[in-house]
């Protein structure tokens, strides 16, 4: 049975983690979390401003991946049709895979790690509040940028708006690029096939996934250099807070599985007609006014009397 480290406790075990429990949880987080990414979308002018302000920072610390990358892949189809793929599915596959995997084969480990992506995941949702980034596929073609997932979208499901199907590209937010979660997410894949990836072939994909997703973030032209750098930043500031929030967790639960029962009128016995009916006292113990048994010297005093009202019948002390 796995065990967790209660604060002020020591270690004790926790309760076996099932998956008819934690698969609801996902799915609220997750819903949460794409509701929010549609209700906060920001003003179209700010998140333009907001991308032209990471190109230029970009210019002026001499990083420039994206052009490159995108005139690449839009050039190049056996490139660009793969990278589309790439960005429109393992996100939602290979994410909810490890997870899978994970609460299988090391449970012991899977709710430190599941907290530390929800943790990671929030705090993207305050980023994308915060700050909505036109993606550099959405700026003005005078910016040089190709969209290839509308350039290629015969060869998906995806139309022009981002990766969503056809048809339900308004139902996301196409200015929620900083932080790219595409990349905060491959990122705690990676971190989680190295540790617990046994394999050389696991530990391959640890390293190749969250590069790989970096270079088509950039090249289908959906993230700047920046917002991989922004999701890897997010993903170390939810490692970071990960333990607290478990904690926090941990003492609710605790504070709410210790709250007394409301007693009941049955259990405390209000409205019973006779409370000790059937009811024995314990050796050498008396109900108030109660008479001792007769014995064969005569009747027994009443309580608190004085030894001569034992009766007339009783016999004189020996002298």
């Amino acid at each position: 049975m796995p065990h967790t480290e209660t604060p002020g406790t020591g270690t004790a075990p926790a309760a076996r983690l099932r998956w008819w429990s934690e698969l609801p949880i996902i799915l609220l987080v997750y819903a949460c979390y794409s509701a929010g990414r549609l209700v906060v979308r920001g003003d179209v002018s700010d998140a333009v401003d907001h991308g032209l302000a990471i190109l230029r920072i970009e210019k002026a610390l001499h990083l420039n991946a994206e052009h490159p990358l995108n005139r690449l892949f839009t050039a190049e189809p056996w490139l660009g049709i793969p990278a589309d793929f790439w960005y429109a599915s393992l996100h939602y596959l290979v994410t909810p895979a490890l997870l899978v995997w994970l609460f299988r084969s090391h449970a012991v480990r899977y709710r430190a790690a599941r907290t530390w992506l929800m943790t990671s995941t929030f705090i993207g949702l305050i980023g994308f509040t915060l700050l909505p980034t036109c993606p550099p596929r959405l700026l003005d073609p005078s910016h040089g940028f190709v969209d290839t997932m509308a350039h290629y979208s015969a060869y998906g499901w995806w139309g022009g708006e981002a990766s969503a199907p056809r048809g339900l590209g308004g139902m996301t937010n196409q200015y929620a690029a900083m932080p790219s979660l595409h990349v905060g997410w491959s990122l705690w894949c990676g971190v989680i096939l190295w540790r617990y990836g046994r394999t050389p072939l696991a530990r391959a994909a640890a390293v190749a996934y969250p590069l790989v997703t970096v270079i088509v973030v950039m090249g289908t032209a959906n993230h700047y250099f920046l917002d991989a750098v922004a999701g890897a930043a997010v993903m170390g500031a939810g490692l970071l807070l990960a333990p607290y929030v478990m904690r926090c967790t941990d003492l609710a639960k605790a504070r709410w599985l210790s709250r007394p029962a409301p007693v009941t009128a049955a259990a405390s016995g209000a409205g019973s007609p006779i409370v000790s009916a059937g009811c024995q006292t314990s050796a050498g113990e008396r109900f108030p006014r109660q008479r001792q048994p007769e014995s064969r010297y005569g009747p027994a005093a009443e309580p608190g009397a004085s030894p001569s009202d034992a009766g007339e019948g009783a016999p004189a002390p020996a002298r």
